[in-house]
């Protein structure tokens, strides 16, 4: 079994070449648009479309001249075009080529996001069914409670996932707006038309009202979409942790052939793949605090969120990217252990069945708190080691008077506790 991935495709998202050649997109579609409004000829609109180039090396030797990455981009371009160069970003400022650029990367972003999402969520569907019917014992506080089955636990995952979908559908639709308005957004320099021709030929939204720059909400609810989907992944890959406990040994993230789990004890197989997914859902919360605190800038503008967003945008779609794709393979693969799941389920010698014990003597005419207190003067024997639940409860006279054995006995059912399953998967999917 080999675990593998690629990060590839968001590595090339957020790459130079693509950076540099969203701009020119975004430049030569403003240039289109000036065409048709009759300010460039077109003559010189032809130079342009024939011409219109960069190198990523020339561009980075120019800035490290001029101290200013658009500057020293449209210098670049310029040196392919010519003379025709003079029209490219015509009444434009630096933020309407790169905040719109930057949304069509974080859109190529966010629909390899989705895609990977998607796969997930037909594999946590897909093993839920596997295990609809598959007892285990539920727990609360890390405290055995009642049974439950392996499957509603999947389900309740895939619910999570699929709301995390729609919430990653919503921020690329938050963030799939483009902005041509010229310096404090008033379009003093340039025509409104231009803005709603270049964004339908990029397929953006214009933004309703901008000054310099896109605002920065959108880019913190993008940011949080993804927090919220790692935060998911990190619970899931949480439980996987504590169910693969030696003590515990109810699932077990895949271990391939030839696999080393410990450099000092060859017995040793660690979670390390959820780990992972544990360690860097911190980083990717951090990230849309970080967003978060870009929203609130001075006056029309400044650049204090660009700094920031050079780093947290790339790395968060990377990490989550990574994350997904990871936990999928872990959950395709995962090792499940039902026999394991039967021996925690009577762990406890009965106790699990506390509740149904209370109820029948609620029903047989206890009042709820003497029930309770016969239930749990058992209870607490079983904790200490006495005997098991149903043989204390049978010599329990007090009880035994309510509850003849064979009602008693037929109480100690799991299936009682999972007769809902297939109702619970029809209302849920």
């Amino acid at each position: 079994m080999i675990e593998r991935y690629s990060l590839s495709p968001m590595r090339d998202v957020w790459g130079e070449q693509n950076k540099y050649q969203a701009w020119l997109d975004v430049e030569l579609a403003a240039c289109e648009a000036h065409a048709k409004l009759g300010v460039i000829p077109a003559d010189a609109m032809q130079e342009i479309k024939k011409n219109a180039a960069f190198d990523v090396d020339r561009i980075l030797e120019i800035e490290e001249e001029v101290q200013h990455d658009v500057i020293a981009f449209l210098t670049c371009v310029n040196e392919y075009v010519g003379p025709a160069g003079k029209y490219i970003h015509f009444g434009m400022t630096s933020s309407d080529v790169v905040d719109t650029g930057l949304s069509l990367q974080m859109r190529q972003a966010m629909d390899l996001l989705i895609d990977k999402t998607e796969s997930f969520s037909r594999v946590l569907r897909d093993q839920a069914e596997k295990y609809k019917h598959t007892t285990m014992i539920g727990r609360t506080h890390g405290i055995h409670a009642e049974p439950i089955t392996f499957g509603l636990k999947l389900l309740i995952w895939y619910n999570e996932t699929e709301r995390n979908l729609t919430r990653l559908r919503s921020a690329r639709q938050v963030i799939n707006v483009g902005m041509i308005s010229g310096a404090v957004g008033t379009y003093a320099n340039i025509d409104p038309k231009v803005e709603q021709m270049v964004c339908k030929q990029l397929g953006l939204e214009p933004e309703a009202a901008s000054n310099q720059v896109i605002q920065r909400d959108r880019h913190a609810e993008y940011m949080s979409a993804m927090a919220l989907t790692a935060a998911s992944l990190e619970k899931f890959a949480t439980e996987i942790r504590a169910l693969q406990k030696t003590e515990v040994r109810e699932v077990e993230e895949p271990f391939g052939k030839g696999q080393k789990g410990s450099s000092a004890m060859p017995h040793k197989k660690n979670p390390v793949i959820c780990e992972r997914v544990c360690g860097l859902a911190r980083l990717v919360r951090t990230n849309a605090l970080a967003a978060l605190e870009n929203v609130a800038l001075w006056h029309e503008r400044d650049i204090s969120h660009s700094s920031v967003e050079r780093v947290i945008i790339p790395d968060t779609t990377l990490a989550l990217f990574y994350m997904l794709d990871k936990f999928t393979f872990v959950m395709k693969e995962l090792v499940v252990y039902p026999k394991n799941m039967e021996r925690n389920l009577n762990a406890t010698k009965g106790l699990i069945y506390s509740q149904r014990v209370l109820l029948q003597l609620v029903e047989k005419g206890f009042s709820r708190e003497d029930a309770y207190k016969v239930v749990q003067r058992n209870a607490m024997r079983v904790w200490d080691g006495a005997d098991d639940f149903l043989n204390l409860l049978l010599k329990d006279s007090e009880l035994t008077e309510a509850i003849p054995e064979d009602e008693l006995t037929e109480l100690f059912d799991s299936s009682y506790y999972t007769r809902h399953v297939d109702e619970i998967f029809r209302r849920k999917q």
